[in-house]
């Protein structure tokens, strides 16, 4: 579903031939908003001025959208990653995404108000519930991207061609002569019955538009296959087709909207009903068939047929335009379906607004914009790579990039002001009139002459520096996500030191670009911030808060004021529109404002949940610290363990072994000695022996043998090893054994574990009163859990300290004087040595239950007999 957004596309996903992705690229120039623009500025200024402007714009569409489709399909890239590389830095490409989300929210706003009006008219459907329909009906099919868009353009494209060229073929067959009819329409404007060069400039204005049309198609165009010997002739058709040669079919449809609007007006068809593509198609079908009801399903299926064709990619390629702005903006990136839909949102805003009615003034104002960005992209592509200012590749990584460049945004930037103030008609008529060809032009001549300036200086911050053993990989591991991406898509991060994927690059928060500001930068940065008259007098950080701020206020400035010139000129009565009333007028400004809080909104909430992900890997980092520090504070702790051991071992055993030796001797020669005597002798016969149990106890640990398992039944192994355990004086045992279970197990070293559990036990009853002789009970069950057999031992003893509980498993730690501290831990390492598991519940003053799970190697079937008695073990007994 997210079909690469935000990053190349890679060579195994692009498995499509080069016919289904000029087919599903050249799907899109369904859209009869082409028709509209043609009738609207022939409507307006006449034949003799729409037609010429027509034809240079469509030339001039060719020539500055050749070379953005070779490079995007040289690099497999979208618009808004070409725009990087291409003069405008990761950064300031945001704007441009901005610019081109636009286009694709006003086309499917216009788009899916002409499907409106012909659902309107054939189903009576109310036109604000047109509007709703025609959005949702996009998103399913959108929703899965590129693979169910070809689908669908594959399987209309046949209808579509035939019901789009069959009217025409029968007008020209019926009545040749309407073409006379064409050529000598005059528009409604004055002056308009022959050219007039002031009325061939606004249209131009109006068409220029169109040229952003290049960026739904390279959208596509990236998913070409690479270009080789054998494909290269294939390659190249496939791209002029795909890309330029979209404008060929365009313009074709834009002259037929001309013909169709000047048909549908001396039909007696009214002006504003005229430019209207349902009702131009109803005209066309009236010359293939008279039956009225026959005419308008055709007229109807098609115009359907059409805008679902169009506004699937609109949807798609607006989808991509906002995720690679918000991603920026917000380093958060919630999926390219949630912007489809976002996109989808504005467009039935705008529908709302009347998009449609104003047509030509949105359009006027924004290809103003739209072509400013075009020409600075133009003149790289064209003049800059070739003179080497620019770099002979496209980078579109953020570990490469400056964040600006102004070779691209200060070209845009001069040509947009320059070219809305000549629109607003401050510089006069012509300037006015040709406010959109001055925009590209300057653009062009400013582009180059900044990048002859700086050298292109600001187009690679920093060079590629993958490490030479995955230079020569196809593909890579990102450290960040873990997955695996083909090497063109990754970059080297020296903040998180290793190979990092473009997404990830693009979406991480805490680097603040460390790998493109070499030691000596941020050290004259640091410097100027912090010396200086005027810089000691503000807080820290304030300058450069202040330029955030600056740079955001004239963008959202601009944008405001870009809404309301639209207004502005919607009032002007010369401008051919009716005037309307101030509640009216506010009604829509208020409409259209509403797009820029929408847009602020998703700015808002990404950002916080931006800034909450951020906060999450910082607890998340500063837990695996912690458990990283604990790791190796226990690694320190066996390493002393270790070498404790082997110093005990070689120290003490033979001076151990002489003391058993003599004490054994001793109590030989001195049996009749007196009691005094022989209880000293027992003393020292205990502590010898306690501290032999110790050194192996520090042996066991240290040694970690492999668990030797073999089945064992699991009642009567317990039961045998209480047997041979010896309950202290006022110790009562007890004794429920029912888990009927055979489980793989090492004998010798689970009895260590067992044992040393019992003897725990023992000792808390004893501790629990220690000015009393011990009593107590100590319960020893076994149950199945699931797969896994279970024994608990418990006991009403002294428990544990709450402030202890998280301390029983570490070694070398013990609360009793006489403890080494290496019980505990060695249980849970025999039991995980078997693949189970362990748990210790326990109450400061109240007792202990320690249950330990093994896996069960097989359930033994249970037989028609009474359960196992319960064994009661009264104080002192063996049992």
């Amino acid at each position: 579903m997210e079909d690469y957004s935000l990053r190349y596309a890679a060579k195994s996903f692009r498995k499509w031939k080069s016919f289904v992705i000029v087919n599903t690229a050249l799907g899109g120039i369904s859209f009869l908003a082409l028709e509209a623009i043609g009738g609207a500025i022939t409507l307006s200024y006449g034949f003799s001025n729409a037609i010429p402007a027509i034809l240079v714009v469509c030339v001039l569409v060719f020539i500055t959208n050749l070379p953005i489709s070779y490079y995007s399909s040289r690099y497999n890239i979208d618009m808004d990653l070409l725009t990087r590389g291409a003069g405008f830095g990761y950064i300031g490409s945001t704007i441009t995404s901005v610019i081109y989300a636009c286009f694709t929210f006003i086309f499917f706003a216009l788009e899916a108000a002409i499907m409106a009006q012909a659902l309107e008219l054939y189903f009576s459907l109310p036109i604000v519930v047109g509007y709703i329909v025609s959005s949702v009906v996009i998103i399913p099919i959108t929703f899965f991207g590129f693979t169910l868009i070809s689908r669908l353009q594959l399987f209309t494209q046949p209808i579509w061609a035939v019901m789009l060229i069959a009217p025409y073929l029968f007008i020209y067959y019926k009545e040749p002569e309407v073409l006379s009819s064409w050529v000598s329409f005059v528009g409604r404007r004055e002056g308009a019955d022959g050219f007039n060069y002031l009325y061939f400039g606004a249209a131009t204005g109006v068409l220029f538009s169109l040229v952003v049309q290049i960026g739904e198609q390279v959208d596509y165009l990236r998913f070409m296959p690479d270009k080789t010997e054998h494909n290269r002739v294939k390659w190249w058709l496939a791209v002029i087709s795909a890309g330029p040669g979209w404008i060929i079919i365009g313009g074709l449809k834009i002259l037929a909207g001309s013909l169709l609007t000047v048909i549908a007006i001396n039909s007696g068809l009214g002006l504003a009903d005229a430019v209207e593509p349902i009702h131009m198609y109803i005209k066309a079908y009236e010359y293939v068939s008279a039956d009225p009801w026959i005419v308008l399903t055709a007229a109807t299926i098609f115009v359907l047929i059409s805008q679902v064709k169009i506004n699937v990619t609109n949807a798609y390629a607006g989808s991509l335009a906002w995720s690679n702005f918000y991603s920026r903006i917000t380093h958060y990136h919630p999926g390219r379906v949630v912007w489809l839909v976002f996109n989808i949102l504005i467009s039935l805003l705008l529908m709302l607004l009347g998009v449609f009615e104003t047509l030509e003034i949105v359009l006027a104002v924004y290809s103003n914009i739209a072509i400013a960005w075009i020409g600075a992209i133009f003149a790289d592509l064209t003049v800059l790579k070739p003179l080497r200012i620019s770099p002979s590749f496209v980078e579109f990584k953020r570990a490469h990039l400056y964040n600006f460049n102004p070779v691209g945004c200060g070209a845009m930037a001069i040509a947009s002001l320059l070219s809305l103030t000549a629109f607003a008609g401050i510089l006069g008529p012509v300037a006015e009139a040709y406010s959109a060809a001055l925009s590209l032009s300057v653009s062009f001549v400013a582009a180059i002459a900044i990048g002859v300036v700086t050298k292109g200086k600001y187009y690679i911050a920093r060079e590629d520096a993958l490490p030479e053993s995955i230079e020569g990989q196809k593909s890579v591991r990102c450290v960040i996500c873990n997955y695996v991406y083909e090497t063109p898509d990754m970059a080297y991060c020296s903040f998180y030191e290793g190979p990092i994927c473009s997404l990830c690059c693009s979406l991480d928060a805490h680097c603040h670009d460390v790998c493109k500001r070499p030691a000596e930068v941020q050290v004259a940065r640091e410097k100027w911030r912090g010396h200086g008259y005027f810089q000691r007098l503000i807080p820290p950080n304030m300058t450069q808060r202040l330029a955030k701020f600056l740079g955001i206020f004239v963008a959202l400035a601009v944008v405001m004021a870009a809404v309301f010139l639209v207004a502005y000129r919607i009032m002007e009565l010369d401008g051919g529109i009716e005037q309307i009333d101030n509640a009216r007028l506010l009604t829509r400004v208020y409409l259209a404002s509403l797009v820029l809080i929408c847009m602020g909104a998703w700015w808002i909430v990404l950002s916080h949940e931006s800034r909450e992900l951020a906060e999450h890997d910082l607890v998340t980092s500063l837990e695996t610290l912690t458990e990283t520090r604990q790791e190796l504070m226990q690694s320190e702790r066996l390493a002393t363990i270790g070498q404790l051991t082997a110093t005990v071992s070689h120290e003490l055993r033979n001076p151990l072994g002489t003391l058993v030796s003599s004490v054994a001797v001793l109590n030989k020669y001195l049996s009749e000695a007196e009691p005094e005597v022989r209880d000293e002798l027992e003393r020292m016969q205990r502590n010898t022996w306690r501290c032999v149990r110790i050194i192996e106890d520090l042996l066991e640990f240290s040694l970690d043998k492999d668990v030797q398992a073999r089945p064992v039944e699991f009642d009567r192994w317990v039961a045998l090893q209480l047997d041979e355990q010896e309950m202290p004086d006022g110790v009562t045992l007890r004794t429920d054994l029912q888990s009927n279970a055979t489980v793989m197990m090492d004998s010798e070293k689970f009895r260590q574990a067992f044992v040393n559990l019992v003897q725990n036990a023992h000792q808390a009853i004893a501790l629990r009163d220690s000015d009393q002789p011990p009593r107590g009970e100590l319960n020893i069950r076994t149950r199945v859990n699931g797969e896994m057999a279970e024994v608990s031992v418990s006991d009403d003893g002294c428990g544990i300290r709450p402030e202890n509980s998280a301390k029983i498993f570490r070694p070398l730690f013990s609360t009793k004087a006489f403890g080494v501290g290496l019980g505990l831990p060695l249980v849970k390492r025999i039991v995980e040595g078997h693949g189970g598991d362990m748990d210790v519940t326990s109450e400061w003053g109240k007792g202990t239950i320690v249950k330990v799970r093994l896996p069960v190697a097989g359930v033994k079937q249970t037989q028609e007999k009474e359960p196992p008695p319960t064994v009661r073990t009264e104080p002192g007994d063996a049992k």
